[in-house]
């Protein structure tokens, strides 16, 4: 009978195995970003409104909350954000205020995906 050769060498093998694996490496590393960076946003939404309520909870004036809201939050956010303040006028009540926003991801090969973030703090009226 016939003796065939068997191919036993696998040189190359690895680096057509890296490029056929370096798409998903490279949607997984973008992905872990995109998570990052909405983590990052909510953070700085939850730390916003924390600050306005400490404001609500001080001053009768609930358009000083919002205002101090707007201070605390980074630029890309403020003018992307609805902020609601609930303060009623008696000591001792609970005054709440609620951010909340919506961050457009980019994803590629996509039009992106958009994420509705929302934040809320209370904190009782002192004065």
């Amino acid at each position: 009978m016939g003796h065939r050769e068997v191919l036993t060498a696998s040189r190359g093998s690895a680096t057509v195995e890296f490029f056929l694996t370096l798409p998903l490496i490279l949607l997984v590393l973008a992905a872990g970003v995109q998570v990052v960076a909405l983590a990052q946003a909510r953070v700085e939404l939850q730390g916003a409104v924390r600050e306005g309520v400490r404001v609500a909870a001080t001053a009768p004036d609930p358009s000083r909350a919002v205002e101090a809201v707007r201070a605390a939050l980074p630029e890309g956010l403020r003018d992307r954000t609805r902020i609601s303040v609930s303060r009623p006028s008696v000591v001792g009540r609970p005054a709440r205020v609620t951010a909340r926003v919506r961050l457009a991801l980019p994803l590629p090969l996509s039009k992106g995906l958009e994420v509705d973030l929302s934040a809320s703090a209370t904190m009782l009226v002192e004065r």
